[in-house]
Order: C-alpha cells, then sequence, then structure tokens
C-alpha cells in the first residue's frame, strides 16, 4: 500500500518536475523570441519599423545609404540606377539597380526581395506600402544636414545591432571635421549656391545639405534670408535684385548634368540679363560647378570630402 502510494508521489514529483523543466523551457524560448522581435527603430518619418532579427539583405535608393552600408561592412542587395563612381565599391559593379527615390522599379524590388528598402522621407512616404506590398520593410531618413548624417548612421547602427560601430563611424566623422576646421580661412567668402538645370535654377539654403557643407567651409551664403520655397524648403527662388546686391564673392551650381553644358546654359542665362555682368563673381569668372558625386545628393561619410573640396575651392579664390 505504501509502496504503491511512494510510486504514485514519486511519479507526481517527476511529471511536476517535467512540468517545471519545459516552463523554464517555455520561457527562456519566449525571451528569446520576445529578443528577437525587440529590434525596433524609429525612422526620420516618425514611423516606428520591427525586425525579428538583424536584416541581411538590404536594398537603398540613394546612393549616401549605399556608402553608409559600406562603413557598416555591408554590401546592398540593390543599389540605385545612378550611383556615383566614387561613392561605392568595385564589388558592386552587379549589383541590381532597384530605382531611384523618384522613380522606384517595383518589379526589381520584389524579384531581389530584400528585407529593408532604405527610402527618403520627402520623395517616398508615398511608396511605403507598394514596397511593403512585395515584403521588403521600408525605414525611411533624409540628410539635410551632415547632423543628419549622424543621425542616419545611428539609425542604421541600432537596426544592424551595431551601436558601436555607428559610434565610430560617427566619431571618425567628427574628428575629421574638426581637422578640416583647421584650413578654413577665416577671409569668409559670400557665397550664391545654385542647384538645378537649366531653365530651373534655385538657391540652396543653409537648411539644406549643400549650404550646410558651405557653412562648415566657412563660406557665407548669400541667400540665407531668402523665402523658402512650400514644397521645397531647403531652396528658394533666386532673385537677381537680391543677388546683384549681395554681389557674391562667387556663384557655386549644383547639378546632375554635363558640368560644362551646365555652366554653359547658366553663363548664357546670366547674359539676358545684363544685372549679373555687374557681379564680381560673374566679372572675375568664379562660376563653378561643383562635383555631382559631392553635392548632387547625400554623400554619406564621403560629406568630409565635400566640405573639404569647398575649403579648398573658396580659399584658392584670392
Amino acid at each position: 500500500m505504501f509502496l504503491s502510494k511512494g510510486i504514485k508521489f514519486s511519479s507526481f514529483f517527476c511529471v511536476l518536475g517535467l512540468l517545471v523543466a519545459c516552463n523554464q523551457n517555455v520561457d527562456t524560448t519566449n525571451k528569446e523570441a520576445d529578443k528577437q522581435a525587440s529590434i525596433q527603430i524609429t525612422d526620420f518619418a516618425n514611423r516606428t519599423v520591427e525586425f525579428a532579427e538583424v536584416p541581411k539583405t538590404i536594398a537603398a535608393l540613394g546612393s549616401g545609404d549605399v556608402d553608409l552600408m559600406n562603413a557598416f561592412g555591408i554590401k546592398v542587395a540593390g543599389k540605385p540606377t545612378k550611383v556615383a563612381d566614387n561613392l561605392v565599391d568595385s564589388s558592386l559593379k552587379d549589383v541590381p539597380e532597384i530605382g531611384t527615390t523618384h522613380e522606384i522599379n517595383y518589379e526589381q524590388v520584389a524579384l531581389i526581395h530584400p528585407e529593408v528598402v532604405l527610402a527618403n522621407v520627402a520623395f517616398n512616404q508615398d511608396d511605403v506600402t507598394a514596397i511593403e506590398g512585395v515584403g521588403s520593410k521600408v525605414v525611411l531618413t533624409e540628410a539635410n544636414s551632415i547632423e543628419d548624417i549622424k543621425r542616419q548612421i545611428n539609425l542604421y547602427g541600432q537596426m544592424l545591432q551595431e551601436e558601436s560601430e555607428a559610434a565610430e563611424i560617427t566619431e571618425a566623422l567628427t574628428r575629421k571635421l574638426e581637422e578640416i576646421k583647421n584650413q578654413v580661412v577665416k577671409e569668409n567668402k559670400r557665397v550664391l549656391l545654385v542647384y538645378g538645370a537649366p531653365g530651373t535654377y534655385m538657391a540652396a539654403l543653409p537648411n539644406s545639405l549643400s549650404g550646410d557643407i558651405l557653412t562648415h567651409a566657412g563660406g557665407i551664403n548669400i541667400a540665407s534670408d531668402y523665402p523658402a520655397l512650400e514644397k521645397f524648403p531647403q531652396y528658394a527662388q533666386i532673385n537677381t535684385e537680391r543677388v546683384v546686391e549681395a554681389n557674391p564673392d562667387a556663384v557655386l551650381l549644383i547639378t546632375h548634368g554635363n558640368p560644362g553644358e551646365i555652366k554653359k546654359s547658366f553663363l548664357k542665362e546670366m547674359e539676358q540679363n545684363s544685372a549679373w555682368n555687374s557681379i564680381t563673381a560673374v566679372k572675375e569668372g568664379k562660376v563653378e560647378v561643383l562635383p555631382s558625386e559631392l553635392f548632387g545628393a547625400n554623400p554619406g561619410t564621403k560629406v568630409t570630402e565635400a566640405v573639404f573640396y569647398l575649403v579648398e575651392l573658396l580659399n584658392s579664390m584670392e
């Protein structure tokens, strides 16, 4: 009788032990699942994007994002249709193109099926649903300043669970900018930054990336108080009278087109308005086209090269 009860109690405690062990295993499994599902980031559009694990396949619609992924040691699975040669490693030559922030190739995105697509706040918010429809997450950012690029680095560090690496990349960028600052001539040059193409020229304001680069290079943006355009608040209409009154030391053009043709076209437009000929920059031939790979779009970590380029250019304009 007692033996039978002993066996029953023994069996009971064995079962209880198994249940406790199972519960512990379930708890451990749940904790692991929670840990995996805990990668949450808030992108520049204030959207919460969740990942079950660190994304392994990443596609980018902008050159700057390709460069930033390179900085983290990641080869993108999809690249922009137009990407500057100096911003990508030669190993990316055969990487499929997925379009641009202005025109996405959804068919190619679906074919590649990346876990995440890096896109732009201003141009791609309306594309999120379509991209998610092919099974990819979307992270929206933008770069209207060097600080924005640092924010991008930190955000991608969170997404990749590489916060320490992100800190190192950011520190290296900051250190380089400090080194460049020592080469800035205090004799500030007054500059008109012109962005666009024939017939659609705009003045880049200080709150644009090129405007911020100019500030870091020690230049003065003569359009700093121009009223911003409603749809493009980083730019303003060019007011010839105000430009003549400000009399800039240099006029710097930013474009995606052929530099020689753009400069020729811009000079031709200025010739049609005699007022431009009274500007110091025009009289002294200080109208230059900036490299599109550094100024035409977000250059990523190579923004330091853009600042250095501008410092040398302004210093050469004696």
